[in-house]
């Protein structure tokens, strides 16, 4: 069976949208059951889910954010194979078959993803070099950004028993937290065709809505070092990306005065080494030497 977890909040006029198109899937002897999380909504979304007249199971629950509300579905799910689908996204009929055939022929993956078509504003895009997909064993392209969408996976529940869910301290940045937690232990795969639709541009978006992400970037990439779960060489790695990220959100504190922040964030490559015993002072350095505190900044 392939669990398929829908999140949404107050998007009564896209989840049907969204539904419509996980009800469409072509799928060739397989079961799938459907969870919608209505992560307290105060528009009619439930009204509309009710109306849809398929099997979907739905939950409501207070409002606590997109991680909260895909774990609940992941907890209610009792598929194999779990797909996630945001509210605002779409799918081509073909999706999850394309993924199942390919884990078919690719029986060691245990997780992977499609290429997708985006829009912003209903007009078509392309997206930039640095957003292509991998494919893998892909940690270090993981660390630079965040290049899984949730929309394009396929995992197994499994390794989500193995890795853990989804961060609920996260209000950003939590799918990031997760590809690297899996992406660090197992290759992604990729599935070559565009099959879903990434609809952008909205106000509601956590891209946003969310101010400095690389703040929680951050976090995640502490969280996996002080984990203990990486190789040697994967934990240089991940330094320095923390290295380059605090010194972009700290040189962003100082020109905003934020001071204390700064100094936190400046020395927290120093401190995580210190933590777990890296080798190397790659950060080590004076940041009023370097002029980051500087009257001007």
């Amino acid at each position: 069976m392939v669990s398929v977890i829908i999140p949404t909040y107050n998007r009564a006029d896209l989840v049907k949208e969204a539904l419509d198109s996980v009800l469409a899937q072509t799928l060739d002897g397989l079961e799938m059951e459907v969870i919608v999380v209505d992560d307290g909504s105060s528009d009619n979304t439930r009204v509309v889910i009710e109306s849809c007249g398929a099997p979907v199971k739905y939950f409501c629950q207070p409002h606590q954010g997109v991680s909260a509300a895909r774990n609940t579905g992941i907890k209610a799910a009792s598929g194999t194979w779990l797909a996630f689908l945001d509210s605002d996204d779409l799918w081509l009929p073909e999706k999850l078959q394309g993924q199942l055939s390919f884990f078919r022929l690719h029986p060691n993956l245990r997780i992977c993803q499609t290429e997708e078509l985006w829009l912003r504003n209903g007009l078509r895009i392309n997206p930039r070099g640095y957003h292509r997909k991998p494919s893998g064993y892909c940690f270090s392209a993981l660390l630079e950004r965040c290049l899984i969408s949730p929309s394009a996976a396929v995992l197994q529940r499994s390794l989500l028993d193995e890795v853990g869910l989804f961060d609920e301290t996260l209000p950003a940045c939590e799918d990031y937290d997760l590809w690297l937690r899996i992406g660090c232990k197992y290759p992604i795969g990729l599935v070559q065709q565009p099959l879903v639709v990434k609809r952008g541009g909205r106000s509601d978006q956590l891209s946003t809505t969310v101010a400095a992400l690389d703040k929680y970037r951050i976090t995640a990439l502490v969280k996996l070092l002080r984990a203990g779960v990486l190789t040697c060489r994967q934990q240089a790695l991940t330094m320095q990306v923390l290295v380059k990220k605090c010194r972009i959100y700290g040189t962003g504190c100082v020109k905003r005065r934020r001071i204390k922040e700064a100094e936190r964030i400046f020395s927290l490559p120093d401190t995580v080494a210190q933590e777990i015993g890296f080798p190397l002072k790659i950060a080590g350095h004076d940041c009023h030497e370097l002029g980051w505190f500087s009257s001007s900044a």
